[in-house]
């Protein structure tokens, strides 16, 4: 080449280097983009060009500036199709990508620029304005078309790229708003990257043009003298696009900004870093070998050694990123100890809050974060933020905008939502569940794919497990309280008998015992059926008081009719018979028909043919619930006897509401004490049953108790 051993062995490297860097590149892009359209074709099939024009570059160099061949003459003419048509693919690109095709301005400098490159290959294929290599090496221009004394290639080539790399600096500059999810952002952050390329591609222009017009001159006379200084330009300017490959390729995989995706992502980035590194290390050790001469089988050996160890560094990285995923997601697949928290009669309720933060900070490394629970699962599941104490700000109005579990996110404008960024959705076979909201990230990154999608799975995960645990924690107190309940009604039932109505029994029998005159009575008392009939109709004896018998019978009654009916009732039989609205509307008309002023009842007909069809079981724990939510109205809806007080009832297809106009949930409990211990064990219930219930209130101005029902197709309890 140019025979000094250091220089011939940089410009071999370097080029190498800009051979692999492109080619994976132009790979990556095409084979990573989400819609292959005509742009991204282009970009990835220009850097697949720029890396050809490395490997003619790397032959030509293998072959030495002095030696003349038929190769090298193949690969001078190959290396001129993407010296032609890397620019304007370069304009094209950035066209697209910035979005100024309508603009007049920018119509213009296209058209202008398309008959710049038009000319250029109607030279190339018409008037031959590239000399041959072997004319090259003889400093013989004379057959190439000049103008002035300078060859037209050397006047128009530099004016044609100068006028690709200024417009497409000119729209980076002032890019239009783009469409694509995340693209404005995305390109803030992938600019700076694009401009410095386009400044370096400027640059190189600029050198590139002044050291042709200094060799044309320079080789009229000879070859040889100027070898070296021409491989030193070769070296600086090679250098310097192979540092514009490394901004491109860092807004690629940082922002995926020819890819088309929303998210850039963490793996691509990684193997981004891993390519320099092969890069840079295989043209180093490949083209120190080359340039010693060594015999071809110990380049080949050294390449395959070199290939195994990049191999072995990559595979060890793997692991190492492998095992840094699972410390950070230790937290999520350790165990909750769920069975234990069951079994501990305690009411404190399962930690989430901790994997929650571990997600926030560990795995995400965000500033803020909240995760809210929604819909079905909301009355079971807290919401929870990161720091802790941060109230979780109002998110109804995003509710309506996911609309599919295929939508990865929804970004956010942080100056109207506090600083958060991305509001992520989080589904289950019920629909939405919850909404994961994200604020900046500690080292102001963007997030990455993989990082969005870890935090949708753990959200979803940390809202089932929560609302799971609540469930059966509810349960279980319930299932407790029962038992409780069962035992102390036993208890009572025993003592009651055996302390109050045997005792009474025993006394009236005694009384009766205590008469002579009648024996008859006596042995019927005493079990003898024999005599039996010939009792009947015969009156108790003068001797025995027949009003303390009667009193002591009465007594005894009453004690088991009170015992009977304190116990639970096994059905609601009315809820089978008239319907969930019937069965709601006879507890309103007759146990609480002086409770309320006016009562309203909105209700659909189809709504209530709907009702009817549940099936038994899950309609008396909605009639329950609703029963408990119209008690609540009637005990704590006013703050005293003079406020007027009205109740409204309105179903429709999918939920039951039950509103008054009373005083409020947190003023009636402040007034009358009350526990709220019900409307949670009917939450409980409701979802056992694939329902939800919800609670709304304002001080002094209403209470509103929605009964969502269960969907069709949900499996709910029935009496199979």
């Amino acid at each position: 080449m140019t025979n000094n051993f250091l220089l011939d062995w940089a410009l071999m490297a370097v080029s190498l280097f800009n051979t692999i860097l492109p080619l994976w590149l132009g790979l990556t892009v095409l084979l990573n983009a989400e819609r292959r359209n005509w742009s991204i074709w282009l970009a990835g099939c220009g850097m697949i060009l720029a890396s050809a024009f490395f490997i003619s570059h790397s032959a030509i160099l293998s072959n030495g500036l002095n030696n003349i061949s038929r190769g090298a003459d193949f690969w001078w003419h190959v290396g001129g199709v993407p010296v032609i048509t890397l620019p304007f693919i370069w304009y094209l690109v950035v066209l697209d990508y910035t979005g100024v095709w309508k603009t007049k301005q920018q119509q213009a400098s296209f058209i202008v620029t398309v008959a710049v490159a038009i000319l250029l290959i109607g030279l190339d294929l018409f008037a031959n304005p590239l000399p041959s290599f072997d004319q090259v090496a003889r400093s013989d221009l004379s057959a190439t078309p000049e103008v002035g004394g300078l060859p037209l290639l050397i006047l128009i080539y530099p004016l044609y790229i100068m006028l690709c790399t200024g417009l497409s600096l000119a729209a980076l500059r002032r890019p239009s708003p783009s469409e694509r999810m995340m693209g404005d952002l995305a390109r803030r952050r992938a600019r700076p990257w694009l401009i410095t390329t386009s400044i370096v591609l400027l640059l190189v222009t600029l050198l590139v043009a002044w050291v042709m017009v200094w060799a044309i001159q320079t080789i009229r006379f000879s070859f040889e003298p100027v070898i070296l200084t021409i491989g030193g330009f070769d070296l600086v300017i090679e250098t310097l696009i192979g540092f514009a490959i490394i901004c491109i390729g860092q807004a690629v995989v940082a922002y995926e900004v020819f890819t088309g995706k929303t998210l850039p992502r963490g793996g691509l980035l990684r193997q981004w870093r891993n390519g320099i590194i092969l890069a840079a290390g295989y043209g180093a050790v490949i083209s120190w070998s080359f340039t010693l001469e060594l015999r071809p089988i110990y380049s080949l050996l050294l390449t395959a050694v070199l290939m195994t160890v990049f191999y072995g560094l990559f595979s060890w990285r793997s692991f190492a990123e492998r095992e840094r995923y699972i410390n950070h997601l230790r937290p999520f697949v350790a165990s909750q100890r769920l069975y234990d928290n069951l079994l501990e009669r305690s009411d404190s309720q399962m930690d989430t809050a901790t994997p929650f933060y571990a997600l926030c900070s560990d795995v995400l490394g965000t500033r803020q974060a909240h995760l809210i629970p929604i819909g079905t699962l909301a009355p079971l599941v807290k919401p929870m933020s990161f720091p802790s104490g941060q109230p979780p700000p109002a998110t109804t109005a995003l509710f309506s905008k996911f609309t599919s579990p295929q939508l990865v996110g929804l970004p956010l404008n942080a100056a109207e939502h506090d600083g958060l960024l991305w509001a992520v959705p989080l589904w289950s076979e019920r629909g939405l569940v919850g909404v994961l909201l994200l604020g900046e990230k500690v080292d102001g990154d963007l997030y990455t794919q993989e990082e969005i999608e870890i935090a949708r799975a753990s959200g979803e995960r940390l809202i089932d497990t929560q609302a799971s645990a609540e469930l059966a924690r509810r349960l279980m107190g319930l299932q407790r309280q029962r038992l409780a309940e069962s035992q102390l009604l036993d208890r009572r039932a025993r003592r009651i008998i055996h302390d109050d109505v045997l005792p009474s029994l025993h006394a009236a029998t005694l009384k009766l015992n205590d008469s002579n005159e009648n024996p008859l009575v006596a042995r019927v008392l005493a079990g003898d059926s024999a005599n039996r009939e010939d009792a009947v109709g015969e009156r108790f004896p003068a001797g025995v008081k027949t009003s303390e018998v009667l009193t002591l019978l009465t007594d005894a009654h009453h004690q088991l009719s009170d015992l009977l009916r304190e116990m639970p009732a096994a059905a609601a039989p009315e809820v089978a018979r008239l319907g969930l609205i019937g069965a709601l509307r006879q507890t309103v008309n007759e146990e609480l028909k002086d409770a309320f002023d006016e009562v309203i009842w909105n209700i659909e007909p189809e709504a209530e043919g709907k009702a009817r069809d549940l099936p038994p079981l899950t309609a008396e724990v909605i009639f329950y619930a609703a029963r408990e939510a119209i008690r609540n109205a009637a005990r704590y809806g006013r703050a005293d006897s003079t406020r007027p007080l009205h109740l409204r009832l309105t179903l429709n297809d999918s939920t039951l509401v039950i509103e008054d106009d009373g005083i409020g949930l947190e003023a009636s409990q402040g007034v009358n004490r009350g526990s709220g211990q019900g409307l949670a064990l009917h939450s409980t219930m409701m979802a056992v049953v694939g329902g939800s219930l919800a609670v709304e209130s304002a001080a002094g101005e209403f209470t509103r108790v929605s009964l969502a029902l269960p969907k069709s197709g949900l499996p709910v309890l029935s009496t199979d």
